[in-house]
């Protein structure tokens, strides 16, 4: 009886044991199944093999690992991504490329939009492969997405190190640089990233932010010129072209760069659209084609009503688009404001002796045109004619006293088309300075005609 125990024991472990060998030797057979698969590009097969493999064996890596290759390879990202997670839970990587695994890891995490698992890959990576460039750069911008710009740098820097020819890191440097107001630092950076690889348009169009601010606008349209070669940059360096060309008061080339803009703006309430139509406002007003100004100020008003002054530009120029008179003197070429103000001159019981004009204003020196006392000496009384749609502060009504005391003149008069603010009246009451606001300017020219 014990015999036959021993037998039967005997027989169970040959048996357990050859199931063991058989299954040991049968497994990598199929495993390296699903890998001929993957090569012969048959992913559908390779994942179905994966499959069956794994209802026998549901904790094998290398199988979850080939799976996951299947789906990554047949486009079925998320699919993979859970397959890696069970990989790195399991945490054997004996038969597995762990770095390259780890990298796939990090850029579908990046993908689906969960930036702190593939921030912890990409360190994992750097300390298993410090010499690559590529995990510290990745790890550079990830902390630069979540606003550590200092983390970031240092992770640039040392991409730099590594791999001094690497643009991307150069380029992202600089844009953090120039975010930092290190305008200096910042442009040496960009440069570089544009010296090894010259079509970093974004490059372009921080080096061309950075030249506006030094003031040097033809370098500054020159980089901006190349960074709206990218869909990306396109209209917001095309504003940047148009605002150059306003500080370098030249409207008539600012005005087509604001309308390439504006074209280019498929959503009329993106920010890059309300910015070119107020700007494109901005040069009509100052070209003095208020209508064309008002039809970009309505346009903004449409989409955002409390953006920057435009409810009171329109508020202020609502009255003149109903008054021709004041509308005239506010839209009249330069030579005929001159004449309205000549005319005004006289309107007012004034004999001129000399005109002079100054921007938006005209200066008219002139003496009363008739006077009872024959011997009585005629004094000279200086005519400030301003056209704007701004109130007009104390500093102008300042400016022309003292031009009217240096010039020794007996008064002033300040004649806008707008009205004065309380401290400009306050200045002129307690001094021969007379203000004439819009309401009486329109009487006057009314008178003139």
């Amino acid at each position: 009886m014990g015999l036959i125990i021993v037998i039967i024991v005997l027989g169970l472990g040959i048996g357990v044991a050859t199931f063991f060998i058989v299954r040991n030797l049968v497994a990598p057979k199929k495993i390296a199944r699903v890998q001929d698969l993957l090569k012969q590009k048959k992913y559908g097969a390779a994942a179905k093999m994966a499959k069956q493999l794994l209802v026998k064996e549901p904790r094998n890596p290398e199988t979850h690992y080939l799976l996951g290759r299947a789906y990554m390879l047949d486009s079925k990202p998320e699919l993979a991504l859970m397959e890696f997670r069970t990989v790195n839970e399991i945490g054997n990587f004996e038969s597995i490329p762990e770095i390259p695994f780890r990298k796939e890891m990090a850029s579908l995490f990046s993908r689906y939009n969960q930036p702190d698992e593939a921030l912890k890959e990409y360190l994992l990576l750097i300390q298993k492969s410090p010499n690559d460039a590529d995990n510290y750069y990745n790890a550079g911008v990830l902390f630069e997405q979540r606003n550590k710009a200092v983390k970031a740098v240092n992770y640039f820097r040392k991409t730099i190190e590594l791999k001094p020819g690497y643009g991307m890191a150069h380029l992202r440097l600089g844009s953090i640089l120039y975010r930092a107001k290190k305008f200096k630092d910042a442009e040496g950076y960009l440069e570089k990233a544009l010296r090894y690889e010259p079509e970093h348009y974004e490059a372009y169009y921080y080096l061309g932010r950075i030249r506006k601010e030094g003031k040097d606008y033809a370098g500054a349209l020159q980089a901006f010129e190349w960074s709206a070669k990218d869909p990306e940059y396109k209209i917001k360096s095309l504003i940047e072209r148009g605002t150059c060309y306003m500080e370098m008061n030249n409207l008539e080339r600012a005005v087509p760069e604001l309308n390439r803009a504006i074209t280019s703006c498929e959503n009329p309430a993106a920010p890059e659209a309300l910015w070119a139509n107020y700007f494109i406002a901005t040069c009509y007003e100052r070209l003095r084609k208020i209508e064309q100004a008002v039809e970009h100020w309505e346009a903004v008003y449409k989409q955002k009503p409390g953006f920057q002054d435009v409810a009171e530009k329109l508020s202020q120029y609502q009255e003149l688009r109903q008054d021709d008179v004041l509308k005239d003197f506010l839209t009249a070429s330069n030579q005929d404001f001159r004449g309205m103000c000549e005319n005004v001159t006289g309107a007012m019981g004034l004999s001129i002796q000399s005109v002079t004009e100054k921007n938006d204003a005209c200066q008219v020196v002139a003496v009363e045109s008739s006077t009872n006392w024959r011997n009585t000496k005629k004094q000279p009384k200086l005519l400030h004619f301003v056209r704007v749609t701004e109130m007009i502060e104390e500093e102008l009504v300042r400016q022309v006293h003292e031009q009217m005391r240096s010039d020794n003149l007996t008064r002033a008069y300040v004649i806008a088309s707008s009205n004065f603010s309380r401290r400009a009246m306050d200045f002129a009451e307690s001094r021969p300075v007379e203000l004439v606001n819009k309401d009486r300017l329109q009487t006057l020219l009314k008178k003139a005609l």
